[in-house]
């Protein structure tokens, strides 16, 4: 069975999750980062510059801009694409893959400690 969260609840597991990447020790990553690395690591398919414009409604050169950024931090590569040699694919990496680990994990912790602070409040307003 599925678990039922409010807006509110969904948003405070976000903030945890940010706050903890953002504490730890490692790279932080910009919305537009996280938002086209996740892209790529959860979506299937062969991922291009324009088919990442496309899929986030933002423009090729802030793609390209978070491809530099990303392939920097060796989270993606890029690689021509044999069936079209004017297009490029972007390719997981062990390292972005362990990244996305981590977050799981800190997303897992920041659910659990929301749910943990759910039931409290709970139990304090039925007794």
């Amino acid at each position: 069975m599925a678990a039922q969260f409010s807006s509110d609840q969904l948003v405070g597991i976000l903030r945890d999750t940010v706050v903890s990447l953002v504490r730890r020790d490692g790279v932080d990553l910009s919305a537009r980062q996280l938002g086209v690395f996740l892209t790529c690591y959860l979506n299937e398919g062969g991922h291009t510059v324009r088919g990442l414009a496309h899929e986030l409604n933002v423009s090729k050169p802030a793609i390209t801009r978070a491809l530099d950024r990303l392939t920097e931090l060796d989270f993606v590569r890029r690689k021509a694409d044999p069936a079209d040699r004017r297009s490029v694919l972007v390719q997981k990496t062990t390292k972005g893959a362990a990244f996305l680990r981590e977050t799981r994990h800190i997303m897992g912790e920041a659910l659990t400690a929301n749910k943990t602070e759910a039931a409290s409040r709970r139990t304090a307003t039925t007794t």
